[in-house]
């Protein structure tokens, strides 16, 4: 994909169950070999308490920036189609998870379908998906405000980083 086709695309990614850190790997090497997806940067690795359900082992967490030609919820079925592959079994809302990767914004794209809602209806809300994504993307602008404020406002307790992807 040229560098200039497609736009912009901000997801999260998140792991509490089993190998975490090879499964985020994975995940990001499936999404970087995507067809109309190009990976253009990835946060560093943060560990989170659980949001939600607390009564669940810790989360590794990161975000990702990508360029796409793809729509925005084919770009969720794709993300959805990874998380199968490596292992997601949907049981419970906010439960224990192999992976997990949430579309949270798409440049110029404002919805809400049955299956999509964009930006994310909590992104403003979450410090493990602000902390990271305000590391690659400081001055995205979501709901009027850059996602650097947003980090701000909530704060960054419970977000640890942990080291470099790899």
């Amino acid at each position: 994909m040229t560098r200039s086709a497609g736009r912009m695309a901000y997801l999260s990614l998140g792991a509490n169950l089993g190998d975490r850190a090879a499964t985020l790997r994975e995940a990001l090497r499936r999404l970087a070999a995507s067809e109309g997806v190009e990976l253009t940067a990835v946060s560093s690795v943060y560990e989170t308490e659980p949001w939600g359900r607390t009564d669940q082992p810790r989360f590794l967490n990161l975000a990702a920036a990508l360029r796409t030609t793809l729509a925005p919820e084919t770009l969720l079925m794709h993300a959805q189609a990874i998380e199968t592959a490596l292992g997601r079994v949907r049981r419970e809302k906010w439960g224990a998870r192999v992976i997990d990767i949430d579309l949270l914004c798409m440049e110029g794209v404002a919805m809400q379908s049955p299956s999509l809602t964009l930006p994310h209806p909590y992104l403003t809300e979450r410090a493990f998906v602000l902390v990271p994504l305000s590391e690659i993307a400081p001055d995205l602008v979501i709901a009027g405000q850059p996602v650097e404020a947003w980090r701000d406002e909530v704060g960054r307790e419970g977000v640890v980083r942990i080291r470099e992807t790899e």
